[in-house]
C-alpha cells in the first residue's frame, strides 16, 4: 500500500489538531507539521512530502511568501501544494504564484481529506511516472552505449579485415609490415587537411590498406622479380589496379569496400593523364585515389625494402616536389608539405616489423 506524506503549516494549534483528527482514520497518510514558514521550509528541506497544506495568514512570513520561496526550488516545482485561506481575495495572487488548490476555511473535513488525497495520489503518480522515465533514460543511454560500443567494434573488425588483406598482398611482394598502416593513416591525415568529413576520413583509412589487393593475382614469377621490368612483364604487373576492383566490385552497400575498389582501381593513375589503368587524368581521378598515390609513394620512397635502403628525406621530398602536377595532385602535395611534420610523427608511431620477411623466409624455406 502507498503512504502518503504530507505537511500540514498552520500558526494555530487547533487547526492542526482538527487536519490530525481529519486523516487518524487513514493508516497510510503520515503527517507532519510546521506552525510558521520558517519551520515549514526547513521540514521541506530535509524531507520530501507529497502534498502540503499552507494557511496563508501567518505572522512573520505568511502562506504566500512560503510559496514564493518553494516555487523557487526547482525540485519542488511539481510539489502540490493546497493554500488553507479564509480570505477569497488572495486566491488569484497564490494562484499567479504557483499553488495547486485551495481549502476554504472554516474546513469541510470531507473535502479537506478528499482533496488533500487526491492530490497526494496524483503527486505519487507524477514521481512514478518521473521515476519510470529516469529508469526509461538509464536503458536508453545503456542501450546507446551499447550500440556505440557495438559500432566502434564493427569500424575496428572493419579496419582489421581491411589491413588483413592488404597485407596479403604485402605478403606477396615482400613489403614491410608498417607500410600498410602507414599509408593508411597519411591518407586519412591528408583527407583530414584537405577538409573531408570525419566520416570520409574514417573511410579512407580503413580503405586504403585495399589499395595493391590485386597483387594477389600477379605470377610469383613477375611480382617478385628483382630488377626492373620487360616490357610484356610491366604490362601484367599493372593489372593488378584492375584485378584488385574486380575482387571488390559488387559490394556497394558496404562503403569500405566500395571505396576499395576505387581506390585499387585508380591509385596508379597520374595527374597529367600519364598513369594506368585507364590514364585518367587530373579530377577526373577520383579523390581518394590521389590522396593514397601520394601517401603510398612517399611510404614507398621513404622506407626501407629487402631490396633497398630508405631514401633520404630531402630526396624524397624533392622527388614528390617535382611529381606535382605530374603524378600528384599539387593541391594535396602542396598540403603535404606544408603539413610535414605530421605526418613524420605517423611515420615513427608505425614502424615495420619482420612479420612479412620471416613468413616469407618460411615459405620459401630459407633459414634466417
Amino acid at each position: 500500500m502507498d503512504r502518503y506524506k504530507i505537511l500540514a503549516v498552520d500558526d494555530e494549534p487547533f487547526n492542526l489538531d482538527l487536519i490530525e483528527a481529519t486523516f487518524m482514520e487513514f493508516e497510510s497518510v503520515d503527517i507532519s507539521y510546521a506552525t510558521n514558514g520558517f519551520e515549514a521550509l526547513e521540514a521541506l528541506a530535509r524531507d520530501r512530502f507529497d502534498v502540503v497544506l499552507l494557511d496563508i495568514s501567518m505572522p512573520n512570513m505568511n502562506g504566500i511568501e512560503v510559496l514564493q520561496k518553494v516555487r523557487q526550488n526547482p525540485e519542488l516545482v511539481a510539489l502540490p501544494i493546497l493554500m488553507v485561506t479564509a480570505n477569497a481575495e488572495k486566491e488569484r495572487e497564490a494562484l499567479s504564484l504557483g499553488a495547486s488548490d485551495f481549502i476554504t476555511k472554516p474546513y469541510d473535513i470531507d473535502i479537506l481529506s478528499s482533496r488533500t488525497l487526491n492530490y497526494a495520489k496524483l503527486s505519487h503518480y507524477q514521481k512514478q511516472i518521473q521515476n519510470q522515465n529516469q529508469i526509461l533514460e538509464e536503458q536508453v543511454k545503456e542501450r546507446t552505449l551499447e550500440l556505440q560500443k557495438a559500432l566502434k567494434l564493427s569500424k575496428e573488425t572493419e579496419y582489421e579485415i581491411s589491413i588483413r588483406l592488404g597485407r596479403a598482398s604485402e605478403f606477396r611482394d615482400l613489403e614491410t609490415g608498417g607500410h600498410i598502416k602507414r599509408m593508411s593513416h597519411y591518407s586519412k591525415l591528408l583527407a583530414k587537411l584537405y577538409g573531408l568529413s570525419d566520416e570520409e576520413c574514417e573511410l579512407v583509412l580503413y580503405a586504403a590498406p585495399l589499395h595493391d589487393i590485386g597483387k594477389v593475382g600477379i605470377p610469383d614469377r613477375i611480382l617478385l622479380k628483382p630488377g626492373k621490368f620487360e616490357g610484356n612483364e610491366f604490362e601484367i604487373m599493372k593489372q593488378h589496379a584492375a584485378l584488385g576492383a574486380k575482387m571488390l566490385e559488387g559490394a556497394d552497400q558496404f562503403p569500405v569496400l566500395q571505396a576499395g575498389r576505387i581506390i585499387a582501381l585508380e591509385h596508379h593513375e597520374k595527374y597529367d593523364g600519364s598513369g594506368y589503368p585507364h590514364n585518367k587524368k587530373g579530377e577526373g581521378i577520383h579523390l581518394y585515389a590521389r590522396i593514397v598515390a601520394v601517401a603510398d609513394v612517399f611510404d614507398a620512397l621513404s622506407s626501407k625494402r629487402c631490396y633497398k635502403e630508405p631514401m633520404p628525406l630531402d630526396r624524397v621530398l624533392e622527388i614528390m616536389k617535382k611529381d606535382a602536377g605530374v603524378h600528384f595532385d599539387p593541391h594535396l602535395i602542396e598540403l603535404f608539405l606544408a603539413n610535414l611534420d605530421q605526418f613524420l610523427e605517423i611515420k615513427e608511431r608505425y614502424v615495420d616489423d619482420e612479420s612479412v620477411h620471416t613468413i616469407m623466409d618460411l615459405i620459401n624455406g630459407i633459414k634466417t
